[in-house]
């Protein structure tokens, strides 16, 4: 029997929690945030007498690391800013250790603080292995699940000469009843700051540089019909190209991008504002005060887009890879499509990145993943075990395939 300890219990730790608590292999569920009161209400909801809650100010890092080294795995759902700083932690406690972000934020643009920054997670890895300690991040939905089934997708194909990968969290249809057709089911912060990113995709071998203010342009977007929901647009979902060299497909893949999916009329509304500034983080002068233009914008929209208590979010994952097998044209599709649990009240989202996040802890706990160092879900994760595990859980993987 085991300990895990979740660091952060945000919007996606109550599924997390839940998983764990139900798990035969889960023995003792440390939950530790900074909000004690509010851990401890959604304690209440789980009744489980497995669940520990503390409170944790995760800027001490001695009061972090001594939790840290009681847990046989510890999972993290932190802001980004703490996804580096924990792992190392984690490699210094030699504790296992799962999370759901980018461990060099997706949204680091000087090359040079990004080289410095990549070069500390191969010395982590290399620290990683020399302790036998793994550590998984990228291990939620997108980014995880999609990296998972892209793994698989390109181990389908003996060349895959074009690949897409499709991440969303957005309203039903009945539910889509704002003037933005958008609903909150993850931090609204980080939804702001992905949508004032640069991008890399492939097209036609060529790299498209995508400015940060420029992921809604027309030319960088597309339309994709998808079935029960007619037409989506396709907007870019940072750099492709990175997966294409993890994937080992840089030499073949001609075409490639990362996307999100969004309700038409989202990438026309969105790239107004981003032309209007009002994605910019730097404070400008109102009256006496500073304000940040992202701030003020996610303090006015985010009380008016909330679900309600019988309103239903969608979560999609997709990915499509096209080439050859056999000497064939062939084409791949992985998909799952899921909604939230009206029962439970889990969303879609919190559903696919918290689930994804405790099977990725429990799979480490069993040795289904024994690799050590840092690892990624493209090609260190199981599909069959993780697929099955998500299966248990309602989380359907669908496969399509044929010529194209």
């Amino acid at each position: 029997m085991k300990k895990v300890t979740l660091l952060g219990v945000g919007l996606q730790g109550r599924t997390i929690l839940h998983d764990l608590t139900q798990s035969d292999l889960v023995s003792e569920v440390i939950a530790a945030d900074r909000d004690l009161i509010g851990l401890r209400k959604l304690a209440t909801t789980l009744a489980s007498n497995r669940l520990t809650c503390v409170e944790l100010d995760v800027n001490d890092a001695d009061a972090t690391a001594k939790l840290m080294g009681d847990a046989d795995i510890v999972i993290e759902t932190l802001p980004s800013k703490f996804c580096l700083p924990v792992a190392k932690l984690a490699v210094q406690n030699r504790v296992h250790l799962v999370n759901t972000m980018y461990l060099v934020d997706a949204g680091e643009t000087d090359p040079v603080k990004r080289w410095k920054l990549e070069e500390e997670v191969r010395e982590l890895d290399r620290r990683a292995r020399e302790v036998q300690v793994t550590i998984l991040p990228e291990f939620g939905m997108d980014p995880g699940i999609d990296l998972v089934l892209c793994g698989k997708a390109v181990k389908d194909l003996d060349e895959v000469h074009e690949l897409y990968s499709y991440g969303a969290g957005f309203p039903e249809f009945l539910a889509a009843d704002n003037p933005l057709r958008y609903k909150i089911t993850w931090t609204f912060e980080g939804v702001l700051k992905s949508y004032f990113r640069p991008g890399r995709v492939l097209k036609e071998g060529r790299v498209v540089e995508i400015p940060a203010d420029g992921m809604f342009v027309k030319e960088n977007t597309h339309e994709l019909d998808l079935e029960g929901f007619g037409r989506m647009e396709a907007y870019p979902n940072g750099d492709a190209v990175r997966y294409a060299e993890i994937l080992g497909i840089r030499d073949q893949v001609r075409t490639m991008g990362r996307y999100v999916l969004r309700w038409p009329g989202h990438c026309e509304f969105w790239e107004k504002l981003a032309n209007l500034h009002f994605l910019d983080d730097a404070p400008i002068k109102v009256g006496e005060v500073a304000v940040s233009p992202r701030e003020f914008l996610r303090s006015l929209l985010e009380p008016q887009l909330q679900y309600g208590a019988n309103e239903r979010d969608v979560a999609v994952i997709r990915v499509d890879a096209r080439g050859l097998k056999g000497g064939k044209r062939r084409r791949v599709i992985y998909q799952v499509i899921d909604k939230r649990d009206l029962r439970t009240g889990f969303t879609a989202m919190t559903r696919a990145v918290g689930f994804a996040a405790s099977i990725g802890a429990q799979m480490i706990l069993r040795g289904d993943i024994q690799k050590r160092g840092v690892l990624t879900p493209v090609r260190d994760v199981p599909f069959e075990i993780f697929s099955g595990e998500l299966r248990k859980r309602g989380i359907h993987v669908e496969q399509i395939t044929g010529s194209w």
